[in-house]
């Protein structure tokens, strides 16, 4: 490469340096090696399509892809990249009909005619299988071992081995199988050692790890993946899984501020994360002026899914400040048309919720029926139907059908998969199991709830409040003392004059006092 064409390169839009056909490095998107028959000039947007597609910013992965096959019509691995886009096994999603769009610009009968070597080939028969015929799991699991086949005949192909982890990741089809993520983080892990800057690796350790048992097994990756590919904004939330799983709320509310962009910011994954990461910090300000800013922008004609994080971050941010009475409430969210992991269920819940802490009469037929109908087939508004109606029963005066329904509820949320990031069940039962035990006097039952559900959700506010109130009026001095340090500790950039904090300093306080006697 001539000096000229070098500083060319290096001026481009991220910061590209191609080192021969390949072999690429982008000082903001990571390194990948990906030996391939495409022509030279072509080499720089595809394997740039690579690192974006390894950091699931599908879009521009997409139209690097296509670049390149606009340099090289016969570049087959472009087609296959571009195929590769719209399959994203990690959120059970998969557009088949706009992959077969893709694919079918370079059909069979050219590729035939087109000078591919067998692990080239391997690479394009492989994605055959995925979008080929038959249900979307029958295809997926034949996919996965179509990778295994490619991983074993070429144990030098590291990308061959990060798709085949993202493969597994895919086969339980959007749940946690532990086993097979397990497998998965082998896989990647192998990878990453090879190539610390290989931007698919570290984000497929993390998903391997990210629930609150694995997390710290992928602590390295989440540090490492933030420095790998800064200018991938799902790169700089993604960390976000573990520190999320760590209850780390300070690298939550600093890496997702970095991915939300530059401002106006609009309800979404990134912002939705934010604010919750906010709360979790006592900053509820902050997050109050975040939702503010959010709705101001939601923009005409918002998508479902926009209006969906609107409604999830209302939801979070009610139950985690308690403020029961917010305006916020009484501001529509149109969800009649959306199907987004229980949002719906969610936004029923939150207003009956509020009204019960309130004092007002809530009629228990309107709502059971109300939650039914949002619940579908959604497991998290299942359960938060359980908690209404047990909270319903507590206003009746049948407390021990309230605690029926609570351990029925917390029974269901401990056999559903692990979903990472703020909580689907936006009040935790285990964590309002406790609250409803603690209010009846039976301090100890309570703080093993609270001890489950920081089991569940470390770190989380609410609960470490529980189980502080818990172990102090059951006795345990020494619990006690470990969830008022905790709390202290997360809440070291809290609004001022919170009441909690009070809480936890005067207990502190009074047990310093009677350790000195």
């Amino acid at each position: 490469m001539s000096r000229a064409s070098f500083a060319m390169v290096q001026r481009t839009a991220v910061l590209l340096l191609v080192l021969s056909p390949g072999v690429l490095t982008a000082q903001d998107l990571g390194r990948v090696e990906f030996a391939n028959s495409g022509a030279a000039a072509a080499q720089e947007p595809f394997l740039t399509g690579v690192l974006l597609l390894h950091s699931f910013e599908y879009e521009r992965a997409a139209q690097a892809f296509r670049h390149a096959q606009e340099i090289d019509p016969d570049f087959a691995l472009a087609y296959w990249g571009e195929a590769m886009t719209y399959n994203h096994p990690v959120w059970n999603q998969q557009d088949r009909a706009a992959a077969r769009v893709a694919l079918d610009r370079f059909p069979p009968e050219k590729r035939l005619a087109t000078t591919l070597d067998f692990r080239e080939r391997m690479y394009l028969d492989a994605i055959e299988i995925l979008y080929g015929e038959g249900s979307k799991e029958r295809r997926d699991t034949l996919y996965a071992e179509a990778m295994e086949r490619l991983v074993d005949q070429y144990p030098d192909d590291a990308e061959a081995k990060a798709f085949y982890a993202l493969a597994l990741l895919g086969l339980s089809q959007g749940e946690r199988n532990v086993p097979t993520y397990m497998r998965a983080a082998a896989v990647a892990l192998e990878v990453f050692d090879r190539n610390p800057l290989h931007p698919g690796a570290a984000h497929y350790v993390i998903h391997s790890f990210d629930d609150p048992t694995h997390a710290p097994l992928g602590l390295t990756a989440a540090r490492a993946y933030a420095k790998i590919a800064p200018d991938a904004p799902h790169a700089q939330h993604m960390t976000t899984h573990i520190f999320v799983a760590m209850g780390l709320w300070d690298d939550v509310v600093s890496q997702n501020t970095v991915a939300s962009g530059a401002k106006p910011w609009r309800p979404g994954h990134y912002t939705s994360w934010l604010g919750y990461g906010y709360l979790q910090q006592g900053r509820f300000t902050d997050a109050e002026n975040l939702l503010n800013e959010v709705w101001e922008n939601l923009g005409e004609d918002p998508p479902p899914g926009r209006r969906a994080y609107l409604a999830d971050m209302r939801a979070h941010f009610i139950v985690n400040t308690e403020q029961w009475d917010t305006p916020m409430l009484r501001a529509g969210v149109e969800l009649a048309d959306v199907d987004f992991w229980g949002s719906r269920g969610r936004d029923v819940f939150i207003s009956f919720y509020a009204a019960i802490k309130r004092g007002e009469h809530v009629d228990r037929e309107r709502a059971v029926a109300a939650m039914q109908a949002a619940q579908g087939d959604d497991r998290s508004t299942g359960i938060l139907l359980l908690e209404l109606q047990a909270l319903l029963a507590l206003e009746n005066g049948q407390p021990d059908k309230a605690l029926r329904l609570m351990r029925e509820a917390t029974q269901a949320e401990d056999t559903m998969p692990f979903e990472f990031g703020p909580p689907v069940v936006v009040k935790p039962s285990h964590e309002l199991f406790g609250e409803i035990l603690l209010d009846l006097g039976r301090a100890s039952d309570a703080q093993q709830q609270f001890e489950r559900a920081l089991q569940l959700a470390p770190k989380r506010a609410l609960a470490l409040r529980g189980l502080g109130r818990a172990a102090a009026a059951a006795g345990d001095r020494r619990m006690a003392q470990r969830a008022y340090q905790t709390l202290l500790s997360i809440w070291h950039r809290a609004d001022a004059n919170m009441d909690v904090i009070v809480e936890a300093e005067k207990y502190l306080g009074a047990a310093r006092v009677s350790e000195r006697r």
